[in-house]
């Protein structure tokens, strides 16, 4: 492990640009709140293994942008590609951001257990979310009014799912409750009999309940293949391409490790 500690001072000789944390011995992660679980297990890992501390704030994939842009992370956690605007924010202040996928993802629609869905079309997902279908009976259920929950707009599972299933040029109902993490989501629909919401695969447990879409279910095989409707990769950002210790940070993925901590939280593996 002498490599992680000399990684430093390789990467000033080399005069690689690094952020003040990383200059100080540290490495400085934000963003996704769902591929917040596996940054806070590599850090851990990394941590263990280097003696490099490693900082991990859930702040929402689009602060992750803002933070690298500004400078004040090393790394960019983000379940979405970075916009337009934000990749030419970057380059007015300098950064050159790189994205590495890390992990491969599917949104998962959850209701409550006791739901008796088993699944929906993508039309009619885009549906309950537009206010065309406002109960439960119009799509197979219940004779009960929907609780449509989404989440904040800072979100990149939010922006995703919006994308993907609702449409850009279309508005989620102003009725939909909004919640500010993949865990607080999980949370509600599993205390809310009428709920559906949608949260990153690695956060599906038996307190809740997922539907199929379009016939297929969020599964690891599924998501892996490209065969579920609503899959996508996840991504950690760098200012450049990585180097030194945030090189072996963004190389996790491909290691024995690094897989294994990926499986074990219910995300799919890239490599």
């Amino acid at each position: 492990m002498k490599f992680f500690k000399s990684a430093l001072m390789i990467a000033a000789i080399s005069g690689f640009t690094t952020s003040g944390a990383m200059a100080a011995n540290k490495i400085v992660m934000d963003g996704s709140t769902t591929v917040g679980p596996i940054a806070k297990s590599f850090a851990s890992y990394f941590t263990k293994k280097t003696g490099i501390e490693v900082t991990v704030s859930e702040s929402g994939s689009g602060n992750g942008a803002k933070s690298l842009i500004n400078k004040t992370c090393d790394i960019a956690n983000m379940s979405r590609p970075m916009k337009d605007n934000e990749l030419a924010a970057a380059k007015a202040s300098g950064v050159t951001p790189v994205a590495n996928i890390i992990a491969l993802d599917g949104i998962a629609v959850i209701v409550h257990p006791s739901n008796q869905v088993k699944g929906l079309t993508k039309e009619q997902l885009a549906g309950v979310y537009t206010g065309k279908y406002t109960n439960w009976s119009q799509v197979g259920g219940r004779n009960v009014p929907i609780v449509v929950i989404q989440r904040e707009s800072n979100s990149g599972t939010q922006e995703t799912f919006h994308e993907m299933v609702v449409g850009k040029e279309n508005k989620i109902i102003t009725q939909a409750e909004t919640q500010a993490s993949n865990g607080a989501v999980k949370s509600r629909v599993s205390t809310t009999p009428n709920a559906i919401a949608f949260v990153g695969h690695g956060f599906v447990d038996k307190s809740v309940k997922p539907v199929a879409i379009d016939g297929i279910a969020s599964t690891v095989k599924t998501i892996k293949a490209g065969t579920y409707p609503i899959s996508r990769p996840l991504f950690m950002y760098t200012n450049g391409k990585p180097t030194g210790s945030v090189k072996q940070m963004i190389d996790l993925p491909k290691t024995k490790e690094g897989k294994s901590i990926i499986s074990e939280l219910g995300f799919v593996n890239k490599y």
